[in-house]
């Protein structure tokens, strides 16, 4: 993990068990639970509550594993008193990988708040700055993931599959169709907190087909008129419900979240 100002980035960790440096027996349930223990050991280490994650990004090899990873996740998730009261779970992407490092059939990296800055810092004033959790109904929702977390300077938005809020249904039509619906998901979740497109400063589309970008552009184009944020493209080998984009982002937040009184 490497800690600058607000936030920790945590390596992706693969299924290792750190004494014998090789991957854990078992299947995807096995080795999503040692990937998720690698992060908890690590965030223990810097004295940084596993609550704290404000940004979760799973590899999956087989992207059809994803409910069985989800059986384990939800044993990490919330972790503390506090988050369960409030439900609190982390934004979250998933994407399909066609190969891991050594074989591994699941690999989770993540993104944590940190406080006031860099350390040395006492743990109290790590944790001075509220990390805000937020969903619309405009968006659509799940018990697994929050639409946004906002921390410090960001608000991390969990990837937008091209799905109907009100039914919870793919849209009809083809890619062009589906990435206006993965942006109009963004847009609502950016405009539920206050802000708005232009604050978007970092974009991954992953997409089924590679060839299928200029259709894509046609509609991104429009979501962003006056100004083009970071982006990342990325053929999948696979995307959840058999989409053919998906969109997630980074929005940036003014000067950053209130500090606790």
């Amino acid at each position: 993990t490497v800690a600058f100002s607000h936030y920790n980035n945590l390596s992706a960790q693969l299924p290792i068990d750190p004494k014998s440096g090789r991957v854990v027996a078992g299947g995807v349930k096995e080795q999503a639970g040692q990937c998720l223990k690698n992060i908890k050991a690590i965030l223990e280490s810097i004295d940084v509550p596993f609550d704290d994650i404000v940004k979760i990004n799973i590899f999956l090899k087989n992207l059809s594993d994803i409910e069985a990873v989800n059986e384990v996740y939800t044993t990490f998730f919330p972790d503390s008193a506090i988050a369960r009261a409030v439900a609190y779970v982390p934004a979250r992407t998933i994407v399909a990988a066609s190969a891991l490092p050594m074989h591994a059939l699941v690999q989770i990296e993540a993104v944590v708040s940190h406080g006031d800055g860099t350390p040395p810092q006492v743990v109290e004033d790590r944790h001075g700055i509220i990390i805000e959790a937020n969903n619309t109904e405009n968006a659509p929702k799940s018990s697994l993931y929050t639409q946004t977390v906002a921390f410090s300077h960001y608000n991390h938005i969990s990837a937008q599959l091209p799905l109907d809020p009100k039914t919870s249904k793919m849209v009809a039509g083809g890619v062009k169709e589906q990435a206006e619906q993965c942006l109009k998901n963004i847009k609502a979740i950016v405009e539920s907190v206050d802000h708005v497109m232009e604050d978007v400063v970092k974009v991954n589309i992953f997409l089924k087909n590679i060839e299928d970008i200029d259709a894509v552009n046609e509609v991104y184009t429009k979501s962003f008129p006056s100004g083009v944020p970071a982006r990342t493209i990325v053929g999948m080998s696979a995307l959840l419900k058999d989409a053919l984009v998906q969109i997630d982002a980074v929005v940036s937040n003014a000067e950053g979240t209130p500090p606790k009184a």
